[in-house]
């Protein structure tokens, strides 16, 4: 009976929630990258138009992708579902916000990559964990539009529970 009130809190928790999205979504993208980086762009290089791009630079751009996509359905229907805002400008404010994650992600990869030698397959995941508590906020406030006020709320009714 304990369990189960503690998983039921756990469920009303949108931190919780939230973790679990993203713990989904960075499972996609860090599998893919795997996936990508070790079996499917094996070169060191490739030509793209006319870009030299590296391989774990392709296989980081395929996988984020796949990986917000995953990300952006679990949130929108698990974690925010209370937001009043229609679907499409769910999804353009999130890619938006992935979008400058996109970013935020390929220049700390790089760094790791490149300034401390790390391996790829390593300094993937870690750029992503660098930079999950900023996603979070970024995403309720901006992409689905809930205030602070909206939070002070859910938390006075899960405590009157």
């Amino acid at each position: 009976m304990a369990n189960r009130n503690l998983g039921n809190k756990l469920l009303k928790n949108q931190v919780v929630r939230f973790v679990f999205s993203a713990g989904v979504g960075f499972l996609m993208d860090v599998s893919a990258f795997y996936l990508f980086y070790h079996n499917l762009l094996t070169q060191k290089t490739y030509h793209i138009v006319y870009l030299t791009v590296r391989n774990y630079t392709l296989s980081f751009s395929i996988s984020f992708f796949l990986g917000v996509l995953v990300n952006f359905l679990i949130t929108r229907y698990f974690v925010f579902s209370e937001s009043n805002l229609p679907p499409y400008k769910q999804f353009f404010r999130f890619v938006s916000v992935a979008f400058v994650g996109y970013f935020a992600n390929l220049a700390v990869l790089k760094l790791f990559i490149q300034s401390f030698q790390m391996d790829p397959i390593i300094a993937r995941p870690s750029a992503a964990l660098s930079l999950f508590f900023l996603s979070f906020f970024v995403h309720k406030f901006f992409s689905f539009s809930l205030s602070l006020r909206h939070h002070a709320s859910e938390r006075s009714n899960a405590q009157s529970n």
